[in-house]
């Protein structure tokens, strides 16, 4: 089986794993609403930031978007083997590593909802005290590694005039083909990252202030968030 298409199925089976198990199911949404609002209190400069704002709000909107992503992961496997044929090598690269990132986050996700305190919401209390204790140091940090390399690698590609004109040509056909889903994102990535005029200091941002907060969580700080949900 193609790289792809193995990281979509791993992908896919610890999705349905989740919303197989009940008490998943009743916390994980908790649990993400959460990150969303800390997420956006740890990045409001740059979500108001006129250079940086849909940038911002793609990077929060994918990592712990709104939407369900179901749509958007299985129109990318129906397509993953025209991906694996048709995209360049590095282009590739960083569609494997986007989907391996969301596996490891809905793990790691997972995990942390098995820690939290059942029926009650989640606080930056809670959240800190099930962080500590669930560990995986290694993973926490390649996690925030990852979602750099990937958001330098998409500013190198989606900002290339002829991925441009390639998304204007596909998006008939796209829709057509029933790939809405997976033509929106790709779309979204493309306008953010132009706007962004280069991903190199934005991207740092996210480096220095995730690793920040990952060290102040790992020592057990009283108010490791600062300030934050």
């Amino acid at each position: 089986m193609p790289r792809l298409a193995e990281l979509l199925a791993v992908n896919r089976a610890q999705r349905s794993a989740e919303a197989a198990d009940p008490d998943l199911r009743g916390v994980l949404p908790r649990l993400r609403d959460w990150q969303r609002a800390r997420l956006a209190s740890t990045y409001r400069d740059l979500l108001a930031s006129e250079r940086y704002r849909a940038a911002a709000e793609f990077f929060l909107g994918e990592l712990y978007g709104e939407s369900d992503p179901w749509q958007r992961d299985q129109q990318l496997t129906r397509a993953a083997g025209t991906f694996e044929r048709a995209l360049p090598a590095t282009a590739l690269a960083v569609l494997e590593q986007a989907v391996a990132l969301e596996t490891l986050t809905q793990s790691l996700d997972a995990g942390l909802a098995q820690l939290l305190p059942k029926g009650e919401p989640v606080t930056a209390q809670s959240y800190a005290r099930a962080y500590r204790a669930l560990g995986r140091r290694p993973e926490r940090e390649r996690q925030i590694e990852t979602i750099v390399h990937i958001g330098v690698a998409l500013d190198r590609w989606l900002t290339r005039r002829a991925v441009g004109a390639l998304l204007m040509l596909s998006r008939a056909p796209a829709r057509a083909a029933g790939f809405g889903a997976l033509q929106d994102f790709l779309e979204r990535g493309y306008h953010a990252f132009r706007q962004l005029g280069g991903a190199g200091e934005f991207m740092a941002t996210v480096r220095t202030r995730e690793s920040e907060l990952l060290e102040r969580l790992f020592a057990g700080e009283p108010d490791p968030f600062r300030g934050g949900p």
